[in-house]
């Protein structure tokens, strides 16, 4: 293994706040066997390494492939949110680019009328939101409600339903859904 392996490790168990004593705790080795990882003093088994790693967590490819430089994005700016509407409404999503996402979050905005259409939605997983402003009528099932700002859904997504708004202004929605469907 590189040299590099104990820049590596210390630079991701730095990016996920832990300590090296907790790092040795969670993978149950010694503090010292980290610091010496960490010193390049040691270059670990693959055995070995993979332990420490588990105190992470985080997988033995996602360790030698992340970018410790650049990192993943953490924030996002309005127009670096993507979006996946069809022109009806609006549908952005936050953090499109990221590698092996496990969350959908989307900022939704519904025109007056607007909805999801007359097809219910069905997905694994999942499914919260927010209204943030506006009226928006969720349905889940047999089940449906209108909700307004401040109000909140949070259902098994694998239930069929839809969205639209039920008001005479644009409606805003931030939700999130696992795992993510797109």
């Amino acid at each position: 293994m590189s040299q590099k392996v104990g820049d590596r490790l210390k630079a991701i168990r730095n990016m996920y706040g832990l300590s090296q004593r907790e790092l040795a705790r969670r993978a149950g080795v010694t503090n010292s066997t980290i610091s010496t990882i960490e010193q390049n003093r040691v270059s670990p088994s693959v055995d070995s390494l993979a332990k420490v790693l588990q105190g992470i967590p985080i997988s033995m490819i996602d360790f030698f492939t992340i970018d410790i430089e650049n990192g993943e994005e953490i924030f996002f700016k309005r127009d670096d949110l993507v979006e996946l509407s069809d022109g009806t409404m609006s549908m952005r999503l936050v953090g499109a680019t990221r590698k092996d996402r496990q969350l959908r979050v989307l900022h939704e905005i519904y025109p007056v009328g607007g909805d999801t259409g007359s097809k219910l939605i069905v997905q694994k997983g999942e499914e919260a939101g927010v209204v943030v402003r506006g009226k928006l009528e969720v349905t889940v099932g047999e089940r449906a409600q209108v909700l307004s700002a401040g109000d909140a859904y949070y259902f098994n997504a694998e239930i069929p339903h839809r969205f639209r708004n039920a008001g005479d202004v644009e409606c805003e929605v931030v939700s999130a859904a696992t795992p993510p469907s797109y």
